[in-house]
């Protein structure tokens, strides 16, 4: 199937009918030394419970301004955010995040960075142990819990993280750029135990990332971005089986899905391309 080829028809989604997750004609402005900047632009975006969303775009499109706004950690913006029907104004109970920078606790081991959060919500010893055991294993650390992070590698310890986070049981996890540090074998397994997860949990997951072919081997839909301001240029329904195995990521399906995403992406990426050349060259003539 080339880049060229009828573009997959979105199916139809099983599952809870009712989202989780409600993103309504979200517009956010910053103000710069050059004036208002808009940055995202009237999204809208509706994520059921246990469902996949990648969001992927070009760099300078508004996705991290939009995850952070999920995350109650922006606000001052147009629109509205609600999970389960509750605004968030603010961080949110129901919202857990991870982020592309380590943040694991070097003074900690495994389960004591696990243990963390559980620790400052004052649950009892012996139940907050049985539970930082379990997620534990359920990323797939069993045997590390009395590790240091300077004694892993990159992948466990974002594992790690992952699993401190879902301590609270968050309804919905968001992920910004979770693997970009990691090699591409990495990526790829850890990409396998994360969808683990989130079928052992019914997770609802929202992930940023720059990685086409990482969107389509994690997702149920991707949502492509266009270049500032951020809007909603395309979404994507994955139309591909689970677990998504060697031999789906090597099919001429799943080829498909990157090429017509990439597509979309090439177009928005190069109107970025073009600005930066236009800047460049005029910062170059007043030099």
């Amino acid at each position: 199937m080339s880049a060229s080829a009828a573009r997959p028809t979105p199916p139809p989604l099983h599952g809870d009918p009712q989202p989780v997750l409600v993103v309504a004609h979200l517009t956010k402005r910053f103000l710069t030394a050059e004036g208002p900047l808009l940055a995202v632009d009237d999204v809208s975006l509706d994520v059921r419970r246990g469902e996949f969303v990648s969001l992927i775009g070009p760099s300078g499109c508004g996705k991290s301004t939009l995850f952070n706004i999920v995350g109650g950690l922006i606000d001052d913006y147009d629109g509205e955010v609600t999970v389960d029907g509750q605004a968030v104004n603010g961080p949110h109970r129901s919202i857990g995040m991870v982020f592309q920078e380590e943040s694991t606790f070097p003074w900690r081991t495994t389960l004591e960075n696990v243990v963390f959060p559980l620790e400052t919500a004052g649950m009892g010893k012996s139940e907050r142990l049985t539970r930082a055991r379990e997620l534990v294993k359920l990323v797939g650390l069993e045997g590390f819990e009395n590790r240091y992070p300077a004694e892993m590698s990159g992948g466990m310890r974002q594992r790690t993280a992952i699993a401190r986070t879902l301590a609270f049981e968050p309804k919905i996890l968001l992920m910004d750029e979770p693997f970009a540090a990691l090699d591409e074998q990495t990526r790829l397994l850890l990409g396998d135990k994360v969808l683990q997860i989130k079928d052992a949990l019914n997770q609802t997951t929202l992930l940023i990332t720059h990685n086409i072919a990482e969107a389509v081997q994690l997702s149920d839909r991707v949502v492509v971005m266009s270049y500032r301001p951020g809007r909603v240029k395309r979404i994507i329904a994955i139309d591909l089986p689970r677990p998504r195995t060697s031999e789906i990521v090597g099919s001429a399906e799943f080829g498909g899905y990157v090429a017509n995403i990439w597509a979309d992406l090439r177009e928005e990426a190069a109107k970025g391309l073009s600005e930066s050349e236009a800047v460049g060259a005029a910062r170059g003539a007043h030099g």
